[in-house]
């Protein structure tokens, strides 16, 4: 096909094209239309990195995602392909991230702490543990708990397709799996996503207030968090403190939920 006639045809046909022939000049093309949403969603991870962690390098970790969402994407399901990307495209950035291990073992053991702490609360009490009782159990002030929280919320790469994870690279379990074609999965592993995809919900239904709102605007609204940071009327800072305790307490009830249903 040449790079005329694919520019006169609407997206649904050139997509409904490139899933029958794989055409390199349609797959371009969706590249070039595309590449401003790898440098969008790049631009939000780079929200409270340190300055370590380069803006072009995540935009280059970024177009591993939205090459794999491209190959990976079914038309036929009721989901836009922006939205399929966005997940890929994410998920590569902190795969990448993860691999160069460029967090601060200080900071990753202080960030594991405190969700053992929230897990270990919370299994306990049945209920949602507040920041004084979690404060508490880690005999810190209510002060230095909140400032361990903002120096975790700077080297924080963890997002809700991490959020269920059981050690097994095969039994990784995200929120984008769960939009994607079935065709290869039995029954029963269908069920399976299914339902961990309810606990997932579930989970993020159970926050605080606040910090279900930051997770729903930000993964779901997909605003950044200056534009939460208006919507709330707190600061930025805050904001990123919020999503960093959202997605602790996120893999803590998670990992107590696991345990009961694996």
């Amino acid at each position: 096909m040449s790079t005329v006639l694919a520019e006169q045809k609407t997206e649904d046909e050139l997509w409904a094209e490139y899933k029958k022939t794989r055409s390199p000049v349609i797959r371009d093309k969706f590249i070039r239309q595309y590449m401003p949403l790898v440098k969008y969603v790049a631009g939000k991870v780079s929200t409270g990195m340190p300055s370590s962690v380069e803006y072009d390098d995540l935009v280059g970790f970024g177009q591993f995602g939205l090459l794999d969402a491209i190959e990976k994407y079914d038309p036929d399901k009721n989901v836009k392909f922006k939205t399929y990307a966005v997940t890929r495209i994410r998920g590569a950035i902190f795969d990448e991230l993860r691999q160069l291990d460029w967090v601060p073992r200080s900071v990753r053991q202080k960030s594991k702490e405190i969700e053992d702490t929230i897990v270990e609360l919370e299994s306990s009490l049945g209920r949602t543990a507040t920041d004084a009782e979690i404060a508490k159990k880690l005999h810190m002030s209510d002060e230095e708990f909140q400032n361990t929280v903002m120096k975790v919320s700077g080297t924080s790469i963890l997002s809700l397709n991490d959020v269920w994870y059981s050690g097994d690279d095969t039994d990784n379990m995200s929120i984008g799996d769960s939009i994607e074609s079935p065709v290869s999965l039995n029954p029963d592993t269908i069920v399976e996503r299914k339902e961990i995809r309810r606990v997932i919900i579930e989970a993020i239904n159970e926050l605080p207030e606040k910090e279900k709102m930051v997770i729903v605007l930000y993964y779901h609204e997909d605003l950044t968090f200056k534009e939460i940071g208006k919507v709330l009327e707190v600061s930025e800072s805050r904001i990123s403190q919020l999503h960093t305790k959202a997605n602790l307490r996120l893999k803590a009830k998670l990992t107590n939920i696991r345990k009961g249903i694996l």
